[in-house]
């Protein structure tokens, strides 16, 4: 009986692995949202976005980053593991691989006219334990480097 026990629990951890593993592809095939009528894209109802876009609930809301940091931030996200996607005059996307099952974020950001508009969000699953806003302040602090 223990015997059967165990390897129903060996299935279900095989199955939870290979099930986070298929979203870690998922997420690779997919690209950053980009802008909506001229804005960073909403953040989704689920709690693994942050934005600093007008509208965003108070939750997921960062400040943006000063207009300052627009020339500087390709670098910083490349310093930080990421890789820019897309590079324009007013928008720049970037990815984020996580080491163990692949998930990728998405950093984007707008230049706006006083600031830079940011967000930050996981491509598929529910929860990200804070990963999203972490980055943003991980990346406020080397802007202040």
């Amino acid at each position: 009986m223990l015997k059967i026990a165990l390897y129903g629990v060996v299935v279900l951890v095989l199955a939870g692995v290979g099930g986070f593993f298929a979203l870690g592809m998922m997420s690779q095939g997919q690209s950053a949202p980009g802008l909506v009528e001229g804005r960073l894209a909403p953040c989704p109802s689920s709690p693994n976005c942050v934005s600093s876009e007008e509208g965003t609930e108070a939750e997921k809301t960062v400040d943006p980053l000063p207009a300052s940091a627009w020339e500087k931030l390709p670098q910083i996200v490349t310093s930080m593991g990421g890789k820019v996607t897309t590079q324009e005059d007013s928008y720049i996307a970037a990815e984020f691989k996580s080491a163990t099952f692949g998930f990728v974020d998405d950093l984007e950001f707008r230049k706006a006219d006083n600031d830079v508009q940011v967000r930050s969000a996981s491509r598929v699953g529910y929860s990200d334990a804070g990963v999203n806003a972490k980055r943003v302040a991980a990346l406020r602090a080397a802007l202040k480097e």
